[in-house]
């Protein structure tokens, strides 16, 4: 099959740093490539692909000070997406720019569909599934349609990464962990406290965006002078394996409906359970007792603490294996892909493999 996968240009495929939305543009598309598509990465020219890149701009936006307009470099990526599709050069499109492209994708007669990838809750968004509500679209989590059940939603699709990315290492773990991004809605707050209140060590490695840093300041920063609070910045994937093998488990105190949460699937890469509120997706992916527990406030989060050590680590990295790589991704998208090209007029191309 002949795949488009568009993606934001704030960040390269993979990104250099942090990036979620980004980093499982790059596994879906190398997996695809690995099982035999013909894929085409519409991207900034700095990123990294097994695919055909296509690239509207040199470098990624966030790290190019000389971009103050981003929207028009994507309305100009979208305008040569479209023009390909001119020459039927796609059997199908994959966006993952939430609404930007459905006004002018709508028509043409190439298949296409978005992940959504971000909060569907605001007020806003409900004119603009009310505007396209025959666009498909795919969640990241059944939690995230909640807000727009009227939307033509496709299929939940959740996120994984690559089987051998991260993986348990033999340690003694020692730690509570915090992984990801400083900011009000992760409750990283809450964690330092839930750590002191249950007198264990905390090892915090967290990106502090600049729309935080006030967040940071006034609220992080004066406790992180606990003698069991250890601040370690942000980390790459490279990392990510001794630092989780090492935690006791992660704590992940949202505040929040989280689409998705792909921190809770590295952990259970690696071995180490999860102790996460019950907010978004968190029922979906965490099997309380199995992988980690799913609490409600600080003090039952104390409580579990103190249970992490009953959980059997290999059936954590089990679990993630059976639930959530991204070869299991990859193929769920293309069950996705070829529904929507056996309903297109006039029929693109005969399926015939079911890979």
């Amino acid at each position: 099959m002949r795949i488009a996968q568009v993606a934001p240009l704030t960040e390269a495929i993979p990104p250099k740093l942090y990036g979620g939305t980004e980093r499982v543009v790059h596994w879906l598309t190398e997996e695809l490539v690995a099982l035999g598509h013909d894929v085409t990465l519409f991207a900034s020219g700095d990123s990294i692909t097994s695919a055909k890149l296509e690239a509207p701009w040199p470098r990624a936006l966030r790290l190019d000070g000389a971009v103050r307009d981003p929207n028009a470099l994507h309305m100009m990526m979208l305008e040569q997406v479209r023009r390909r599709c001119d020459n039927e050069e796609f059997d199908l499109l994959h966006f993952h720019l939430d609404y930007y492209p459905w006004s002018l994708f709508h028509r043409q007669p190439t298949p296409f569909l978005t992940t959504l990838h971000g909060r569907l809750d605001l007020p806003e968004h409900q004119p603009v599934f009310s505007t396209f509500s025959e666009i498909p679209v795919v969640s990241i989590s059944d939690s995230q349609r909640r807000p727009v059940p009227n939307a033509n939603w496709v299929r939940t699709i959740h996120h994984g990464l690559p089987a051998d990315l991260l993986s348990p290492i033999a340690t003694k773990p020692g730690y509570l962990a915090v992984l990801g991004r400083i900011a009000p809605e992760k409750g990283v707050d809450r964690a330092i406290r839930i750590a002191i209140r249950a007198d264990i060590p905390l090892k915090i490695a967290a990106k502090v965006d600049r729309a935080d840093q006030d967040y940071f300041d006034q609220v992080i920063e004066p406790m992180l002078h606990h003698p069991l609070i250890e601040f370690i910045g942000e980390i790459g994937d490279q990392q990510k394996s001794e630092f989780l093998s090492g935690a006791l488990g992660l704590l992940l105190p949202l505040d929040w409906p989280e689409p998705f949460g792909l921190v809770m699937i590295e952990s259970m890469a690696c071995g180490a359970p999860v102790i996460a509120y019950n907010r978004g997706s968190v029922p979906e992916i965490i099997e309380s007792g199995l992988t980690g527990y799913i609490v409600e406030d600080e003090t039952s989060a104390v409580a579990a603490v103190h249970q992490l050590e009953e959980l059997d680590r290999s059936a954590i990295r089990a679990r993630f294996e059976e639930r959530f790589t991204a070869r299991r991704m990859a193929l769920d998208y293309l069950s996705a892909y070829r529904s929507l090209v056996a309903k297109a007029t006039p029929p693109r191309i005969k399926l015939v493999s079911a890979e």
